[in-house]
Parts: C-alpha cells; sequence; structure tokens
C-alpha cells in the first residue's frame, strides 16, 4: 500500500512536543505493518527500483510483516512523520537525521544504511556567472531546514552572504517543491535552486539555467551523503529482523541498481511517472543518474560536517551525535550476501 503524505501546521504543533512510544501497527492477519517512507527524487532510486520490483515487501513477507509506503517532498516532512508515528523508517538526507535526532536528545532514530551520493547542484539562469553575481537573488530550496536547504545556507555564508529564516537577507531562499522550483524557473520567477536529481537536468535542459556549484566539488573525493536510510530507534529495539529485512532489499536494490544500469533506469522511470503521472524523459534520467554514486557506506564524516554547518546558520543547536549510527545490522546483511562492510563512524 502507498499513500501520499501531506502535513498541516496544526499537526506539526502537536507532533513538537509529542513522545517517541509509537509502534509499528498490526496489518492483515496479525501481520506486523512496516510504515517505510520515500521521496521521488532520482537521490531515491534505490527506494524507488526496490519499491518497483517488490523487493522491500518480499524481504518484509519473509519475516511475516507487511509494508506500507509513504511520499515525501522533503526531509522535514519525513521526520515529522516519525515522530507522530506514522513512519518506522525513511530515505532521507542528512540535515533532517541530525534534527531529529538532536530534538529527540538522541532518542528517536539511528541510520542503519547510506543509499546515494552526490546528485545536488545549484542550478541559477543567465546573467550569473559567479558568486558575485547573487546578490538580490531569490533562490529555491525542496523545504527549510532539508539537506539541500542547509547546503545553500552554508555555501552563501562562505561566499560573504547573509540569509535568515524569513527569506529576507542578502539572498532570499524560498522552499519549494523540487517540481514547482523547475516550473518557477521556466517562468522566471526565481534565479535559481540548489536541488537534487533529476530535477537538476530538468531544470538545464528545459529552463535554460546552468550549474554554477556542483556539490561534489565542495566534499573531499566528491563524496558525501545525500541519501540514507533511517530507523526509530525504538523501531530497531523492538523488530531487529525486519530491519535486516529492509536492509537486505536495500543492499539487494543497490547492486541491482549497479549492476545494470540502463534496465534500472527504465524500471525508475516508469515509477516516478507512477508516481508523478508524468512521463520521465529517459536522456534527462540518464544524464542524472550520471551524476550520482548508489552505495551503501553513510559517509558519516560529510554528516558531521553538515551537523557543523548547521550548527553555524543558526539551524541546530550544538549536540553531540554519538550513537546516531548503528551499521552492525548493515555489516552482517553484507557479509551474508558475500560483500565487503562498510566503515564504522
Amino acid at each position: 500500500m502507498r499513500v501520499l503524505w501531506r502535513w498541516s501546521i496544526l499537526l506539526a504543533l502537536v507532533v513538537s512536543g509529542c513522545g517517541l512510544q509509537a509502534a509499528t501497527t498490526p496489518g492483515a492477519a496479525g501481520k506486523v505493518e512496516v510504515r517505510l517512507g520515500f521521496f521521488p527524487n532520482l537521490t531515491h532510486a534505490t527506494a524507488l527500483y526496490g519499491m518497483a520490483k517488490g523487493m522491500f515487501e518480499a524481504r518484509l513477507g519473509e519475516s511475516n510483516a507487511t509494508l506500507r509506503s509513504t511520499i515525501f517532498n522533503a526531509g522535514p516532512d519525513a521526520v515529522e512523520a516519525l515522530f507522530a508515528g506514522a513512519l518506522d523508517a525513511t530515505y532521507i538526507g542528512p540535515g533532517p537525521t541530525i534534527n531529529a535526532f538532536a530534538r529527540s536528545h538522541g532518542e528517536a532514530v539511528r541510520v542503519v544504511s547510506g543509499a546515494t551520493s552526490g546528485g545536488a547542484f545549484l542550478v541559477v539562469r543567465s546573467g550569473i556567472d559567479s558568486p558575485a553575481d547573487l546578490r538580490g537573488t531569490r533562490l529555491a530550496t525542496p523545504q527549510l531546514g532539508n539537506t539541500q536547504d542547509i547546503a545553500l545556507r552554508a555555501w552563501l555564508a562562505d561566499q560573504g552572504y547573509h540569509t535568515d529564516l524569513q527569506g529576507t537577507g542578502d539572498v532570499s531562499i524560498l522552499p519549494q517543491s523540487n517540481a514547482q522550483t523547475v516550473e518557477a524557473l521556466r517562468a522566471g520567477e526565481i534565479d535559481g535552486a540548489w536541488i537534487p536529481e533529476p530535477y537538476a537536468t530538468q531544470a538545464i535542459t528545459s529552463a535554460g539555467v546552468h550549474v554554477l556549484v556542483d556539490e561534489r566539488d565542495l566534499w573531499p573525493d566528491g563524496r558525501y551523503v545525500t541519501t540514507q536510510l533511517i530507523v526509530r530507534a525504538a523501531f530497531l529495539h523492538e523488530h531487529p529482523d525486519l530491519v535486516s529485512a529492509l536492509l537486505a532489499a536495500q543492499v539487494e536494490a543497490n547492486d541491482a541498481v549497479n549492476g545494470d544500469a540502463a534496465a534500472a533506469q527504465q524500471v525508475v522511470a516508469q515509477e516516478l511517472k507512477s508516481i508523478s503521472g508524468v512521463d520521465i524523459d529517459l536522456q534527462i534520467l540518464r544524464t542524472a543518474w550520471g551524476n550520482l554514486v548508489f552505495t551503501n557506506d553513510p559517509i558519516a564524516s560529510s554528516l558531521l560536517e553538515s551537523a557543523t554547518r548547521a550548527e553555524q546558520l543558526g539551524l541546530l543547536h550544538q549536540v553531540s551525535l554519538d550513537g546516531l549510527y548503528d551499521l552492525d545490522p548493515l555489516n552482517e546483511v553484507l557479509a551474508a550476501a558475500g560483500e565487503s562492510p562498510v566503515p564504522q563512524p
């Protein structure tokens, strides 16, 4: 079963003070129903492929569980769903992961796997050729406090620009969905955006924008976490077998995505169409695909650096991230598959 999630201000107010005691819900015939979130972004290709091929359902079925999947536009909404007890696990970026861990004083979530590295860009209109041209411009990100939002704000600060959470400052930052951003770029309503694939390539192809910043250039060896798999800590404690099932599907999907990219692109394109109702140009998808690396390694060092950036921007109070990662289940799954372990942070 799949649902689309839409959040209200009221819900955000409710969950801001809620506890974290919610558990998985019983499904048909007493089976546990596992709630898994993901986004309709190419940076979530592992999840999209695994969903389309029934890998998550099959692995959970082996553990007498069922699957309910939920689609989100950006990480902060997924975190609110998790806090409200509507999710057990989600594919998500590092920024919202850090926020969830900090808000819950380290109690809410654990990172159990990576999924994707790369695939985020600052694209801008014609006439903007350097950071010096950005003063007074309007740029978009998927959501306030999401991974791309933090990356943009940190980069602008490095260029000497002031931004604030109200969308004013030297550069205005407008939160909106990725699809809306592409349309806004086409219409000339904004000057640029820090967005993930395939929206960056769509914008380059159809809106006449160009890349000002490839985020890979900001990280050692071009490696940084874009998407990872997190679970509720209570879910991990109560259902380690189901977490292992999710991880087995994750590893299986990444092996398939890396093993036959052309076939995987067809599957992911069809899955994106089934979600959005819009045909995905395969040439755009292939181009965007080349900007991504699908990896089970969550590249913890990049998340820790993102946390430092969020603190400096005032988006996060200083927080210890000790205990955020639990990669033992992933490495057990990898060992069973005859694959190399990922490094512990």
